[in-house]
């Protein structure tokens, strides 16, 4: 089995040098690079990134830990993480936490036997407290999509509170009164934070918020269904729907549908996030832009930056909503 020292007498170069291509360092001129590129290839040899991590204590492989792999949500986040740390020769692994505190504790423990020189965590059951201990372990955390102010420094988050304002004030504004609202499951952060912006809107506008016209979803299209009929078995007067999610609204406007209803023409519908999907349906769908694609990019920066000392990026800790109006509200007639 051929060895580094192999390499570097077939290349014609010091121990240092090879040692230098192999770890993308640029002081090592082209030419030289590929020398002992082609002499790693003639002679079969791969560097054993286990031997390598014991020695320098570090292992180039991030942890991830999200809470689910499905839908169109995640992908995005995993996608800009994935590729931010690859340019820059870093690994991920990536575990799932399924929204369960104990289930979200396991994966940071499994992440951390393998040796992740840091973790990447989308996480919403664990305590905040959890989380600030963690943060004084030796491997560093940064957090997607959650404020804790304590560690607010590695919070890569959303403005979730305004998000949910911005989603309300522009049915506001056409002229809606009677709202109602489908949340995400009020155990998340985010979902509790988008509902009480809601509450803010109507309550700038002087109006009182109907309980009876809050119903909880699940981020799912199943639960746009599941709350879209619940909204209808109160019995209430409506003109215009909030969801804390688009594929709820999808899931909503299904049943209006089914029912005969025209959107926007009966009923306006406002959802949050920007998934691809929302400028491709009919109507096209208003919502809030949710960059979470931008903040796993942020994330992986900020290990890049702080963890391995890489000081050619920026990093930007808080994302503002943006409202997109597209065709799914309109004004109200009469």
């Amino acid at each position: 089995m051929a060895t580094i020292y192999d390499v570097s007498l077939m290349a014609g170069v010091s121990l240092a040098t090879v040692s230098r291509v192999m770890n993308n360092n640029t002081n090592v001129s082209e030419k030289t690079r590929q020398k002992v590129l082609d002499a790693m290839a003639a002679l079969g040899y791969r560097p054993n990134t286990f031997a390598q991590s014991l020695a320098s204590n570090c292992s180039n492989s991030v942890g991830v830990l999200v809470s689910q792999l499905d839908g169109p949500y995640y992908g995005p986040m995993m996608a800009e993480i994935e590729a931010s740390l690859r340019s820059k020769n870093k690994h991920v692994i990536i575990a799932v936490g399924h929204s369960d505190a104990a289930q979200e504790m396991d994966s940071v423990e499994f992440l951390q036997d393998r040796g992740c020189d840091a973790l990447i965590l989308d996480v919403e059951a664990v305590s905040d407290e959890y989380l600030i201990k963690l943060s004084q372990g030796d491997k560093p955390i940064v957090l997607i999509n959650r404020y804790i102010e304590q560690i607010s420094d590695r919070c890569i988050y959303l403005d979730n509170e305004l998000g949910g304002y911005l989603a309300c004030q522009h049915v506001l504004q056409l002229g809606h009164k009677n709202i109602a609202y489908i949340s995400g499951p009020k155990r998340k952060h985010d979902a509790l934070e988008r509902l009480e912006g809601h509450k803010r809107a109507l309550a700038e506008f002087g109006l009182s918020f109907e309980p009876r016209l809050c119903v909880e979803g699940d981020y799912k299209e199943d639960g746009g269904v599941a709350g879209m009929e619940q909204l209808f078995a109160t019995g209430l007067p409506f003109s215009a729907v909030v969801c804390a999610n688009d594929q709820m609204v999808s899931g909503a406007i299904s049943v209006c549908l089914d029912r005969g209803l025209k959107v926007p023409g009966d009923l306006s519908f406002v959802g949050y996030d920007n998934i691809p999907f929302a400028r491709y349906i009919s109507p096209k769908l208003t919502t809030v832009n949710n960059p979470i694609h931008e903040m796993g990019k942020m994330a992986a920066l900020w290990l890049l930056k702080n963890l391995y000392k890489d000081d050619s990026v920026a990093v930007n800790n808080v994302f503002v909503p943006e409202l997109v109006v597209r065709e799914s509200a309109a004004e109200l007639k009469g």
